[in-house]
């Protein structure tokens, strides 16, 4: 569908948005003339945002009825949602033998059931805009690596897609003027390498932080968040489905399409 192109008046919530990836969105919305609502479970990025001048409001996106609250209280407060960015994430890693149920419950209920909680708690304020509105899903590069030692991170992130894939589907069928963007982020400077600190007090399991510059040593790979914000708000405004960080790692994407070329030819 087309994108929208003028935000301003309009009103975004982007959930992780008070620092990485979700502080770079909601910047580049902002500075399009939006009112960006920042959602966020780090107190201390969400004074600071607060400090910068967006409205902000604590929030963990794995309990649904916390989520529910905030899409009330934005619709309250400012009468209108026009965008929702389900960004929130975390990605500690473990290998698969060394994962506790307990792990794989909290990654799965942050980076996919989070998405699930925005969806149901504003998808209906969405469908009620009449000037069109979005959804953005922040999904990962990683979904066509599979890189070891993220079992629950990838599983979490291809969740993603197919979900957001299948709602732009219904929307498309249906008529809706509600687009979707998913969002796959290669290497942005963020948080993400401190994703234990927001972790339930309690919880046991293998999981620990891991700072992805270990592995992505070429500094040229790196982008901003300022960036990243920069391309979503790029895709919004084409009507994309996808919005790639890396778009100069297609090659290693259909690289990673070998195996499944091979298998489905190698019998017809």
């Amino acid at each position: 569908m087309e994108g929208i192109k003028d935000w301003n008046g309009r009103v975004a919530v982007v959930t992780g948005g008070a620092s990485g990836i979700g502080k770079g969105i909601a910047g580049a919305f902002r500075e399009a003339g939006a009112t960006v609502v920042v959602a966020d479970r780090d107190v201390a990025a969400l004074e600071r945002a607060r400090a910068e001048g967006y409205p902000a409001y604590a929030t963990d996106v794995t309990d649904a009825e916390e989520v529910t609250r905030l899409a009330d209280e934005v619709l309250e407060a400012f009468g209108r949602v026009d965008l929702v960015v389900n960004n929130a994430g975390v990605g500690p890693k473990a290998a698969a033998k060394d994962l506790t149920i307990e792990d794989w419950r909290w990654v799965l209920d942050v980076n996919l059931m989070g998405v699930v909680h925005g969806v149901q708690a504003f998808l209906p304020a969405l469908l009620a805009n009449p000037h069109g509105a979005w959804m953005v899903n922040t999904a990962s590069m990683s979904r066509f690596f599979t890189p070891p030692g993220y079992a629950p991170y990838v599983a979490s992130k291809a969740a993603v897609e197919g979900l957001s894939l299948t709602i732009a589907a219904e929307l498309e069928a249906a008529g809706d003027t509600v687009g979707v963007t998913v969002l796959h982020p290669g290497a942005v400077r963020s948080n993400i390498k401190d994703s234990l600190r927001n972790r339930p007090s309690g919880s046991t399991g293998g999981l620990v932080d891991f700072d992805i510059a270990q592995k992505v040593t070429d500094t040229d790979m790196w982008i901003e968040p300022e960036d990243a914000g920069a391309i979503v708000l790029r895709a919004v405004r084409n009507g994309d489905r996808y919005a790639f960080t890396h778009p100069n790692m297609l090659g290693d994407v259909e690289a990673s399409f070998d195996g499944v070329r091979a298998a489905m030819t190698r019998y017809s």
